[in-house]
């Protein structure tokens, strides 16, 4: 009687989710996105950094006022009000994805290579990353998410284009493809996770890693002025003076979006897609 016959090494799930097996699966997470990423045409996008915890401003006052009517703790008062204050930062995160978004479209049914030009993508999750992809779908762009599975669970936000949402395991495959394929940084008020997002890219770009040009948006000055100051470094050394001019800080949305165009206007408007010379290149910037 024949043996039956051992099951293929890449159906065998016992190897997959192996030690052994995890380069191919880190290898998955590069090659899925890139493959459904060009189907999509998307060439080249505007990434958005922020907190996951930021509400709507709608939302925010309906919990305000809720809490008011019950007469809440004090405590917990100044809390819904502290996010009401916040929420500023959601409406302004949607408001500048929506008409960059509509700018975008614009140029690309000027444009005759089909391509979908500076797509918003964000980390795919609730609070900033929501309100960005919110203000995109609602302008009628492309709106991509690349959520990450976390212990408590972290789902996609419902404004996301559809075979455009992203699952990922590791967290530096998933800030390659954040960063892989943009054109422009949005950083509004965040986190640990924000301040990570935003210093790997300043350290990219100040060591050249990333060569072709980026602008970078932080908005938020009061939030960001009270967070980290930035002179001392130039003060001290640590940073050379021109790094100070690899961010514009601002608190306008229409001076965010007016900055953003003429920077993109410039460079990057006639020269689609990731800008770099070949994938072995862009990996190579995360190994190194």
């Amino acid at each position: 009687m024949p043996q039956q016959k051992p099951v293929r090494a890449y159906r065998n799930q016992d190897f997959i989710n192996s030690r052994e097996g995890r380069v191919l699966r880190i290898l998955s997470e590069y090659m899925e996105p890139q493959k459904r990423l060009r189907e999509a045409g998307i060439q080249d996008t505007i990434v958005f950094f922020g907190s996951a915890r930021i509400p709507p401003q709608d939302k925010a006052k309906s919990d305000l006022a809720e809490l008011q009517a019950k007469q809440a703790d004090a405590t917990e008062i100044k809390r819904a009000e502290k996010w009401v204050a916040m929420s500023r930062y959601y409406e302004a995160a949607r408001e500048l994805a929506g008409r960059l978004s509509k700018w975008a479209e614009e140029l690309g049914e000027k444009g005759s290579d089909n391509g979908h030009r500076f797509s918003i993508v964000t980390g795919g999750g609730p609070g900033i990353m929501e309100a960005a992809n919110r203000g995109a779908i609602e302008a009628g762009g492309r709106s991509i998410g690349m959520n990450i599975s976390l212990p408590f669970e972290q789902y996609p936000n419902e404004y996301i284009s559809e075979n455009l949402a992203f699952e990922f395991h590791y967290f530096f495959m998933r800030k390659f493809w954040l960063t892989y394929m943009a054109k422009a940084v949005v950083v509004m008020p965040g986190g640990f996770g924000t301040f990570d997002e935003f210093m790997e890219i300043l350290t990219l770009i100040q060591t050249e890693k990333i060569k072709r040009k980026m602008p970078i948006i932080l908005f938020g000055k009061e939030y960001w002025g009270k967070i980290v100051e930035f002179e001392p470094l130039a003060e001290f050394g640590t940073i050379s003076p021109e790094d100070l001019d690899l961010f514009h800080i601002t608190d306008s949305v229409d001076e965010a979006f007016d900055w953003l165009k003429a920077e993109l206007s410039d460079w990057a408007v006639d020269h689609p897609g990731a800008g770099m010379n070949a994938d072995l290149e862009m990996l190579g910037r995360l190994e190194g």
